[in-house]
């Protein structure tokens, strides 16, 4: 069973190598990041169609154990 994890480092159990560690995150683009950039361009805002790759609410956060690098979760927003 996967942990549940947050928009923040969590402390886990890593089920791979099962070390107690605070995650590693990582933010990384969605679909909702492209879609929105999309968006911005067709909306004749293309100066702001890269905001959504900057903004943190609009990418997924990954969490990866520091030791042995396993994926441990991932939060969607």
């Amino acid at each position: 069973m996967a942990p549940t994890v947050g928009p923040d480092p969590a402390n886990v159990i890593c089920p791979s190598c099962k070390a107690q560690v605070i995650t590693a995150t990582e933010l990384r683009s969605n679909t909702r990041t492209h879609i929105y950039a999309l968006l911005l361009c067709l909306l004749m805002c293309w100066p702001c169609a890269c905001m959504p790759y900057c903004c943190t609410s609009c990418r997924d956060t990954v969490h990866k154990c520091p030791q042995c690098n396993a994926y441990i979760g991932v939060y969607t927003r």
